[in-house]
């Protein structure tokens, strides 16, 4: 999934940034209700603020960065709760006030009003506490901690909507340096982890940070981890969230389950990242803690536990602490924290990095399932494609095949092989789904499709066979899952049936060309392109595979001369989409293969291929495959 989409819109423009009707400064944005609103309105809130101080319009540059860090807070909350209890676009509004509103009480300053909008004003907004759950919620804390830092707050209903807005005043003493004061990581792919985590301050400053600003650094890590599918990656941006701001150094270690590492077979975990806020001791703590990795716990979960520290490095005075990282009821790991000149770590830090852990876990299982998947799902494709293409006297040939996700099954196929008797047969395909399902499909039907060519059966005939093989395997199945479970019918119960569009034909080479047999079963229909540069359809449409029982399927031959190319593909090339348009609306797919007289088959299929990717804007959202068989 690609970003939140947003419209931000300028109610009234002056010198400088957007301001309210009043004069006042003013945000107003609408997000897609989806797990990404949080995040994005943070951004937006976050950036609105940034704006206006440096801007220098009225009462802003009096804004401190602690009044940011609730204004962040409280609107990742209520949004949280919009998306969560409602589901719907959810609008969000920001302004800045420069007197106390009408009837507030505190102080004369600035203040930050938030105000979240949803479109379903028939649910209340969530103030009770969560119900227990093993795994990090997806849900916010809900209106007790926006009542805790907001001067007042309160919820409007409207027809078609339910507002909950909140006031957050300055306070006296809150002026801590300027919004976003961080210093930046030498990896510049790591800036916006350690931002999350920027030098610590004076101890008060940092006890507040603690007590108030940790529930947004939680957040934000929370997003930061969900996008990373490398579990190496995941280690190290930990090491960019917790150093310096809550340890002066950390240490990854994973239990490997891909290389079998771990307390089970005697190696130990693997030390997958070290990080140290002065970066010149870094590879020699990595070789200390190497020696000495953490002993392996009583208990999966227990809590944090000390750590030898690491006094021939770093001196001799320091604490350490070791967390085990665990997810689903499995160790994954443990992260190590220390920190120079402490007996013991503070209860408030302890708690705050036991909470990071839980969501490095999570992350870091998250990459692993991923991984773990990609495996598998590259065994599946290289044994669901042929390992080489025939190469077929007199005939070049040329194929492109990109699935939609790298590394999966696709649902297109191919194959061209010989098929004995001086004959060759190609197929091109497109399995119903993707996935397991489509790889089920595929392992069915090009077995069978090369069983049976080299069988002797013709064209029609392997159609006709195959076409029943899916129905048979679909009934099967069916009975299959029946027995395997007793209990009530359900609606959808029965034959699944599985569809397959095939474009399948025999390639027989004679004096002066190829002859081809071929017929299309629900399939983009082939296009013949002459080395005259006319272009023609070479086949006519039947019925997809695996839907009608007895269908009987014809064929139809014609001759490659010299020069001339065919050329065979899925959907993925013909429904290529830009907005409302296809590909081959208008036969664009015909007047592109037309301007491409004179080409050979590899220089017909890449300018194709390029046609279709420049088609439109986004990456292709389905699997492409495309064949060329050219006469020499």
């Amino acid at each position: 999934m690609g970003a939140i989409p947003t419209q931000r819109e300028i109610v009234s423009r002056a010198d400088g940034p957007p301001v309210s009707p009043g004069g006042q400064p003013h945000l107003r944005a609408t997000l897609v209700g989806s797990s990404l609103a949080p995040g994005a309105a943070r951004d937006l809130v976050r950036a609105a603020l940034t704006e206006w101080r440096a801007a220098g319009v009225p009462g802003a540059p009096d804004l401190s960065d602690l009044l940011a860090e609730d204004a962040i807070l409280v609107v990742s909350e209520l949004v949280t709760n919009a998306v969560v209890h409602a589901g719907t676009e959810v609008d969000v509004d920001c302004r800045l006030e420069t007197a106390p509103a009408a009837g507030a009480a505190g102080p004369d300053g600035p203040a930050v009003v938030v105000e979240v909008t949803d479109h379903h004003p028939s649910r209340a907004p969530r103030d009770g506490a969560p119900e227990a759950s093993y795994e990090t919620p997806e849900y916010g804390r809900g209106l007790r901690l926006v009542a805790a830092l907001a001067e007042a707050w309160g919820v409007t209903y409207r027809r078609g909507t339910k507002s909950v807005w909140a006031r957050l005043p300055s306070r006296t003493g809150d002026d801590d340096g300027p919004l976003g004061a961080t210093r930046l990581p030498a990896d510049p792919h790591l800036a916006f982890a350690e931002a999350l985590a920027p030098d610590p301050g004076p101890a008060a400053r940092a006890r507040d940070w603690l007590g108030r600003g940790a529930l947004t650094f939680l957040a934000e890590a929370s997003d930061l981890l969900a996008g990373q599918l490398d579990e190496d990656h995941v280690a190290a941006l930990t090491g960019q969230l917790i150093v310096p701001r809550l340890a002066d150094w950390c240490a990854v270690w994973l239990e490997d389950e891909l290389d079998g590492r771990g307390w089970d077979d005697g190696t130990g975990p693997r030390l997958a990242r070290v990080w140290h806020g002065a970066e010149h001791l870094i590879e020699e703590l990595r070789r200390a803690l190497e020696k000495e990795p953490p002993a392996p716990p009583d208990a999966p979960h227990a809590g944090p536990a000390a750590h030898p520290w690491p006094a021939a490095v770093l001196g001799p005075d320091g604490a350490a602490l070791a967390y085990r990282l665990v997810a689903g009821g499995r160790p994954l790991g443990t992260l190590v924290i220390g920190r120079a000149g402490l007996l013991r770590f503070p209860d408030e830090v302890t708690g705050l990095v036991e909470d990071l852990g839980r969501r490095v876990a999570l992350a870091i299982n998250a990459a692993r399932q991923y991984a773990r998947q990609v495996t598998i799902s590259s065994v599946l494709q290289r044994g669901l494609l042929p390992g080489a293409v025939a190469q077929i006297p007199g005939l070049r040939s040329a194929l492109v095949h990109e699935p939609r996700e790298q590394g999966g099954p696709s649902g297109d196929f191919y194959d061209l092989f010989p098929a004995g008797d001086g004959r060759w047969c190609f197929a091109v395909g497109d399995v119903q789904g993707k996935g397991p399902e489509a790889a089920v499909v595929i392992g069915l039907a090009r077995p069978w499709l090369r069983l049976l060519a080299r069988e002797g059966y013709g064209v029609a005939d392997v159609l006709d066979r195959l076409n029943q093989l899916l129905l048979d395997d679909a009934t099967e199945t069916a009975d299959a899952a029946a027995r395997a479970y007793v209990g009530p019918a359900r609606p959808g119960d029965g034959p699944q049936t599985r569809f397959l569009s095939l474009l399948y034909g025999e390639l027989a080479p004679f004096e002066g060309g190829v002859r081809v047999t071929l017929a299309s079963a629900g399939h983009p229909l082939p296009l013949l392109l002459a080395a005259d540069g006319t272009v023609t359809t070479a086949a006519q449409p039947q019925t997809l595979l695996g839907v009608v029982e007895d269908a009987t399927y014809v064929s139809e031959t014609l001759s490659l001369r010299a020069g001339d190319s065919l050329l065979c593909v899925t959907d993925g090339v013909t429904e290529r989409r830009s907005g409302m348009r296809q590909f081959d609306d208008g036969d664009g797919l015909a007047t592109a293969l037309g301007g491409c007289a004179g080409l050979d088959a590899e220089l017909i299929a890449d300018r194709i291929r390029r046609l279709v990717h420049d088609f439109g804007t986004q990456p292709p959202e389905d699997d492409l495959a495309l064949l060329v068989l050219q006469a020499e």
